[in-house]
């Protein structure tokens, strides 16, 4: 494998960073402490930047507007995008309008793309992605209890979900709902574009986490389909293929999300590194001194490294070899990530005290918002399991 980044790709993440620093950083106070909504006319300051900076949608091909960077330059920004809550949005390649726009642009008719993917890619627009049910356990992706039934030249959609992320003033949600209830597990679900504006789709509440409800693109939503009617060219590509298109979407996806953890990783670093230097436990003796805050800085630098070497190889083989092949590695980082995240992140709040819980610093917005990362696109335990399963089958174990 090749380590070196090319020229160019180490100008643009410099670039980056410096915009981030200098016109994205300023904003989280407001950001933490205040409305979304109250912050988006000044987020369509930044990104009408990046538009000028022709950053614009990294992610997205070309032909629908975007820069169309390859996935380990796309994998390399996400990381410099992490390290502010907002660098996503403001760049336009966010969870959950990201994996829309890929599915969309590999999965999608023509009509679709010109009215669901374009707007999208343009950001006029903003999407969610309906998977998750309330009465049904996340991480038994194959069960669940909405269905859409076929009448004619439309499906009729009934179901309750939740969880939905930025549902919350979305112009359309990608609904996973079973079209195939006698089918195999795997092929009973199929995807569809339900615009938020069609009868019988109701937006419920935002579902408050650890406290904090959120509103538009910061927010989780429980949503209801009550005899939702949409045409049957509103189905995102095969009958029946929605795990399949899942998939797709979920492998490259978990790289950007643990490239992003990465980034939160490196932020907190930085964080937890300058207040040992500088918080003085009496005149002239600084927190660092402390062997023991040594040791959390010596790990989590040990540790972020070896995340990173692990979620890059995952990205080289799935650009090398496919999705598929790359199924351990890509659970592995799953879970060994969220785990890093989470220490990193809890070791500087430790080093900041009582100011790492306050709203003074970004720090317990991470610890907050992301604790969620060892539950969301499979628990750890679930890839745990895969990873261990795999490796059994190889000293003879079947099942």
């Amino acid at each position: 494998m090749d380590f070196s980044i090319p020229s160019d790709i180490q100008d643009m993440l410099a670039n980056v960073g410096q915009f981030l620093r200098e016109e994205v950083y300023p904003l989280e106070e407001r950001f933490v402490s205040g409305a979304f909504a109250d912050l988006v006319p000044t987020l369509e300051e930044k990104r009408a930047r990046v538009k000028e900076m022709k950053l614009w949608a990294p992610q997205v091909p070309a032909e629908y507007g975007g820069v169309g960077l390859g996935f380990m330059q796309h994998a390399m920004l996400s990381e410099e995008l992490g390290r502010t809550p907002m660098g996503h949005y403001v760049f336009n390649c966010q969870a959950p309008d990201a994996g829309n726009m890929e599915i969309l642009a590999e999965f999608g008719t023509d009509a679709q793309k010109e009215q669901f993917l374009l707007p999208l890619a343009a950001g006029k627009s903003r999407s969610c992605f309906a998977m998750t049910e309330p009465e049904c356990a996340g991480s038994n992706p194959v069960w669940m209890k909405t269905t859409a039934v076929r009448d004619g030249d439309e499906y009729v959609i009934n179901g309750h979900k939740w969880f939905s992320s930025a549902a919350d003033g979305a112009a359309f949600a990608v609904a996973m709902v079973v079209t195939n209830p006698d089918a195999e597990p795997h092929q009973r679900a199929s995807q569809i574009i339900v615009p938020t504006d069609t009868p019988g789709y109701r937006w419920i509440r935002n579902v408050p986490v650890m406290g904090h409800a959120g509103d538009g693109w910061t927010s989780h939503s429980e949503l209801r389909f009550e005899n939702v009617r949409v045409p049957v060219a509103n189905l995102l590509g095969e009958e029946g293929a929605g795990f399949s298109i899942a998939q797709a979407r979920l492998g490259p996806g978990r790289i950007h999300h643990c490239m992003r953890w990465i980034g939160i990783c490196e932020r907190s670093f930085d964080l937890m590194c300058g207040r040992a230097a500088t918080r003085e436990l009496a005149p002239g003796d600084p927190l660092g001194n402390r062997q023991t805050v040594q040791n959390w800085i010596a790990e989590s630098r040990a540790e972020i490294n070896a995340a990173r070497l692990m979620v890059l190889h995952a990205a080289w083989k799935i650009d090398n070899e496919g999705t598929k092949a790359a199924r351990e590695e890509i659970s592995a980082i799953k879970f060994y990530v969220a785990g890093v995240l989470m220490a990193v992140v809890d070791r500087a709040i430790q080093v900041h005290g009582a100011m790492g819980v306050s709203d003074d610093t970004i720090l317990q917005y991470f610890y907050r918002q992301e604790r969620g990362a060892r539950i969301y696109d499979g628990p750890d335990e679930v890839h745990k399991t895969v990873l261990a399963k795999r490796a059994l089958r190889g000293f003879g174990m079947k099942k």
